[in-house]
């Protein structure tokens, strides 16, 4: 049964509270393959108390709890299992301080019906005392609930350039990444249980599409930024495939104007991982 829109659209949607504190912080970022080499100043600025810096992506972490909220929306029901991630868009307000503690709300911002499947955008806002520090757009890709007649929604932006990328970044994953990125509050057992793996249709657990988002947010901010993470004030990508725990994620990066344009796929196997994907720099 399609989702109804006249129900959920603009429906408020509670996050909660969330606390963070430097250990994790340095948590998240060993997540997403912080750390590599151990004694470099810049990967130490990430894993260790002293002149400890946060990865703008970190900002997915406190929102994250609002996805699943969902389910109690009128006219919102569906299986969680035909759920899956499209995009994230991450606005950063303000740095993001090493210890803190926001209260985030949310809403359906948008669904757009494309046919065999809903398109559901949930809007967050997390604030702390001082005022709202980002702002989380969700992409959710619900099969199945489609055929409403909404709007099929806007075309993908941020394409890649034909042309040479101005840099490139490979990132190893860890066998274990997922197993230790889920430690950031993703606990959804495709990450991590070979059963429950194969039952979606994957011969092992997959890295997290937000895992893959940050290793990728951090080759960009490292190479392309000089590591200065306060540079990033928005950031947008598409999740386009999935990367197995132990790949390499390639990515490319493109100057355009204020922007840095971004492409990854696994070294691998070729496969896309992240497309359409753009920082705005500060």
């Amino acid at each position: 049964m399609p989702i109804d829109p006249k129900q959920a659209l603009g429906a408020a949607i509670e996050g909660g509270s969330f606390s963070w504190d430097r250990d994790r912080v340095i948590l998240y970022q060993l997540g997403v393959g912080a750390g590599v080499p151990q004694t470099d100043p810049n990967e130490l600025a990430y894993t260790y108390e002293a002149n400890l810096k946060v990865l703008p992506s970190f900002g997915v972490i406190p929102a994250f709890g609002s996805l699943g909220r969902m389910g109690a929306i009128p006219g919102m029901q569906f299986n969680p299992a035909m759920l899956l991630h499209g995009e994230q868009d991450l606005e950063i307000l303000r740095p993001i301080p090493v210890e803190g503690s926001v209260t985030t709300k949310g809403k359906v911002a948008a669904i757009y019906d494309k046919g065999k499947a809903a398109l559901v955008v949930v809007e967050t806002t997390s604030a702390d005392a001082n005022g709202p520090l980002f702002v989380n757009r969700f992409s959710l890709f619900l099969r199945g609930e489609g055929g409403f007649g909404g709007e099929s929604g806007p075309p993908a932006g941020n394409a890649a350039p034909d042309r040479a990328p101005d840099a490139v970044v490979e990132s190893k994953t860890l066998p274990q990444q997922a197993l230790l990125y889920r430690l950031s509050g993703d606990k959804n057992p495709l990450h991590a249980d070979p059963g429950f793996a194969k039952m979606g249709g994957f011969d092992v657990p997959i890295l997290h599409g937000l895992c893959s988002y940050g290793i990728v947010c951090k080759a960009a901010v490292d190479r392309a930024l000089g590591g200065d993470t306060g540079k990033v004030a928005r950031y947008e990508a598409r999740f386009a495939g999935v990367v197995f725990p132990g790949e390499t994620i390639v990515t490319s990066l493109w100057r355009e104007g204020g922007k840095l344009l971004i492409d990854a796929k696994t070294k691998e196997r070729g496969s896309a991982v992240i497309s359409n994907a753009a920082i705005t720099v500060r």
